[in-house]
């Protein structure tokens, strides 16, 4: 009879002298092929740019438009290029720490779950047999699978890190590129509000043709992020983008008005 065929964990079938043959068949755990490295990557990829595009269309916008109550597009402009420049500095930066912290976090849990592998193998047994019990995957039934793994302690810890922690090894260029992405991905979105100054001899045109660009940029970038994400309400979303966008600039404006 076959067991858990939906898992392909665990295969048993009688031997020609009746006795029960167990056979194993355990997934590779890493790497991961080529494939589903790449999916992982393009994933995290768009996360990234996701997170800078949508702060470089609100936060230069908000400033520029606040800026624009001075009556001075060559202040509204340079401003505006400043906090451009020092933001995707600063979300580039965000971004490699986070992703740092991430792997620095992997690494330690690995040590960790070595250290239990090594010194509590019970509790560590223990914890893979509740892992599969809500499957229907008994004690007994695990045994084989227990006893290979133990013949290799990496991969047992590897396998603690996929099914108990849930845990991915990060790419190891994961920092680098999400610094990159979010820095220029904010640079990208944050040129968009600041160009109609350049071109503009007045703040109050700028701010008008500047806010018509930000607000169609943003209603696209909802769309776009409600796609990416998978979220039904792609309108919805687009909407609410917009509407983060307008309430931060119009904040900003009437801050600047009030105290100026």
């Amino acid at each position: 009879m076959t067991l858990n065929e939906s898992t392909g964990l665990l295969n048993t079938s009688s031997g020609p002298n009746g006795n029960e043959v167990v056979e194993i068949n355990t997934p590779p755990l890493a790497p991961h092929d080529s494939h589903e490295e790449t999916h992982m990557l393009n994933t995290e990829v768009l996360r990234d740019a996701i997170i800078g595009l949508a702060d470089g269309l609100t936060v230069p916008f908000a400033l520029a438009a606040g800026l624009s109550s001075l009556a001075d597009t060559k202040l509204v402009v340079l401003a505006g290029f400043a906090e451009l420049i020092a933001g995707s500095i600063s979300m580039g930066l965000g971004g490699y720490l986070a992703t740092k912290s991430e792997m620095e976090h992997f690494e330690a849990e690995r040590e960790r779950e070595f250290y239990e592998v090594m010194h509590y193998p019970e509790a560590e047994e223990q914890e893979i047999v509740e892992i599969f019990e809500p499957y229907g995957i008994t004690h007994k039934e695990m045994k084989p699978i227990l006893d290979k793994l133990k013949l290799n302690p990496a991969l047992y810890v590897d396998f603690m890190m996929k099914f108990e922690l849930s845990l991915e090894k990060p790419n190891q260029y994961r920092s680098i590129t999400s610094a990159a992405t979010i820095g220029s991905a904010y640079f990208v979105g944050g040129v968009i509000p600041l160009l109609p100054y350049v071109f503009s001899e007045s703040t109050t045109t700028g701010l008008i043709y500047s806010s018509m660009l930000t607000l169609i940029a943003l209603f696209f970038f909802g769309i776009a992020r409600a796609r990416v994400i998978g979220l039904r309400g792609v309108y919805k979303s687009a909407f609410h983008t917009m509407m983060i966008g307008t309430v931060a600039a119009a904040a900003s404006y009437l801050m600047v008005k009030l105290t100026g």
